[in-house]
């Protein structure tokens, strides 16, 4: 296993969330482009700096109110080599860029951490291709090459923790953890599942966590979590089996759509905020150990309010 996170063990009774769909609330509640689906960018302009820093903040302060922890990360998904080649950094400027938005982060949760029980600063890792595709060409060796390109950036950034997110195949979840392993910084793996309740490239989300285990060895991840799926996708992969323990959080969509018509809408669907917090509630009631919960594309602070609220008692 790569060094452990500054997390609790699962079963703690320690909540945390982790922010919603960033990406998809700075492009249309904002209205900031984002080439290639890429933050980074948005870091050299003042007016797209403060509206982040509005989104992480009215984030964070449904955690404050609550009184619940918060994984703070949400920059990075695209700061890995091929897609920062696409939008023209340099590897050195791709590598700066990266430590810019862990910065950022970092100034964002200042005024925050006496007012939340656990601040995590963290990075993401996001797929070396399109998430929704399958990606059959990537192995592990070539994805433990691939990602170590930005781990070690993230290690240079003294990161709390890093996600690798919105995974869709085997392979490259290997060799991103052996990378991870060998490189020193704690890596997860959050999987996503499509209408077929299944990953893009086929296996059930139990015989990817199994597999994933076996194949990484000593690599193996602390714990993985499933993002961008909405509970109509993840909820029947779910079985009371041994691997479910392995399974830490949930991120989910807020819409009920299929996710590629989803992505030719040009504009948010925010879904219902309450159901999915009872949505949340229930996966927490049936599985206790469960106690990292967020959102993914559509979603903000006002489905973070609504999650916070159904997971407290009373």
């Amino acid at each position: 296993m790569t060094i452990q996170s500054p997390l609790p063990a699962m079963g703690s009774g320690e909540i945390f969330l982790t922010e919603g769909g960033t990406e998809t609330e700075i492009m249309y509640r904002h209205g900031f482009e984002l080439p290639e689906f890429c933050m980074l960018p948005l870091l050299d302009n003042p007016k797209a700096v403060s509206a982040m820093r509005d989104v992480f903040s009215q984030q964070l302060d449904v955690a404050a109110e609550f009184g619940l922890s918060f994984l703070l990360t949400g920059l990075d998904y695209r700061a890995s080599p091929d897609w920062g080649a696409k939008l023209g950094y340099s590897s050195s400027g791709l590598a700066e860029a990266n430590l810019a938005a862990i910065s950022f982060l970092r100034d964002v949760a200042k005024g925050y951490k006496s007012q939340i029980p656990r601040l995590l600063i963290g990075g993401i890792l996001g797929p070396r291709g399109d998430a929704y595709s399958l990606n059959q060409e990537i192995t592990a060796e070539s994805a433990e090459d691939y990602h170590a390109v930005q781990l070690e950036t993230l290690k240079r950034a003294d990161v709390d923790f890093v996600c690798a997110a919105t995974f869709n195949n085997i392979p490259e979840a290997v060799g991103a953890l052996r990378a991870a392993e060998r490189i020193g910084v704690p890596l997860s793996v959050s999987l996503t599942l499509d209408s077929s309740c299944r990953l893009k490239s086929g296996p059930t989300l139990g015989e990817a966590i199994v597999e994933i285990d076996r194949q990484a060895a000593q690599a193996a991840p602390e714990f993985y979590m499933v993002n961008c799926s909405h509970p109509l996708e993840y909820e029947p992969a779910l079985e009371n089996r041994e691997w479910i323990k392995r399974l830490r959080g949930v991120r989910p969509n807020a819409s009920k759509m299929e996710k590629l018509a989803l992505c030719k809408l040009g504009h948010i669907e925010d879904g219902d905020p309450v159901e999915l917090g009872a949505q949340l509630r229930t996966l927490s009631d049936r599985y206790p150990h469960m106690d990292i919960f967020g959102g993914c594309c559509g979603t903000g602070h006002a489905h973070l309010r609504e999650i916070a609220k159904a997971l407290l008692p009373g």
